[in-house]
């Protein structure tokens, strides 16, 4: 599925390295055709951040998307071996009006809390219309302190509470806000994967929701994987 020898562009960000591979799968419009085969197994994700379908990929691709991880990536990131993972179609969907709180901010994947643990994410990118955007990285403008509070303001779902008290757009995160400063924006290419720390705030770069669909052909489709990896041991 993947070519055997990738050639790897590595950027600096936030003391850590985001990945970026181009040409990353040997044939990707079969993805895209299993993807529209299968739309009708796409489901909303109402358990995570994202703002869209979802479709679980089986447990064999995942294990083949680690493999290919744990022999290209992930010495640039100082990890030692991956010790879980799982992948998944999406496509993102939602109209701005129709986004929860927790959608309209940056949020990291953070799939474990042991200090001896990495969340990784991946995403490639299965459009052509690069319009429909890649992914934007933040930091935030504000004291620790203070974000805890909108977090939970934001997981309530109350919007009206959420927009109000903390001055937070009803839309996909931009260039920033009072709370969040975007620092670097990965752009999306056809057949594009990016890899990254799962604790790097981000989002998906929406600049134009009018373009999304549900159309597995013309939308923003992508894999999108996540990896929990050991940390290199200190000397």
């Amino acid at each position: 599925m993947f070519r055997p020898v990738p050639h790897i562009e590595r950027f600096p960000l936030q003391g850590t390295t985001v990945c970026v591979i181009d040409d990353a799968l040997v044939d990707p419009d079969a993805w895209v055709a299993q993807a529209a085969a299968r739309i009708g197994e796409f489901r909303q994700a109402p358990y995570n951040a994202y703002p869209g379908l979802e479709l679980r990929l089986p447990d064999a691709f995942s294990g083949m998307f680690a493999a290919y991880f744990d022999q290209h990536l992930r010495a640039h990131f100082g990890l030692r071996r991956t010790l879980r993972q799982h992948a998944k179609l999406a496509m993102v969907t939602l109209p701005e009006d129709a986004l929860h709180p927790v959608q309209t901010i940056p949020h990291r994947d953070a799939l474990s809390s042991l200090p001896e643990e990495q969340a990784m994410a991946a995403v490639l990118y299965l459009f052509r219309d690069e319009r429909l955007g890649g992914t934007s990285f933040y930091r935030p403008r504000v004291d620790g302190a203070r974000m805890p509070g909108m977090i939970e303001d934001a997981v309530s779902g109350d919007r009206a509470t959420f927009h109000s008290r903390h001055g937070i757009a009803q839309g996909y995160p931009g260039a920033g806000d009072a709370w969040f400063e975007r620092v670097a924006c990965i752009p999306p290419r056809w057949n594009r994967l990016i890899v990254y720390p799962g604790t790097l705030l981000h989002s998906g770069d929406i600049r134009h929701p009018e373009l999304l669909s549900a159309d597995a052909r013309s939308g923003r489709l992508t894999i999108n994987a996540f990896m929990t990896c050991r940390r290199r041991l200190q000397a």
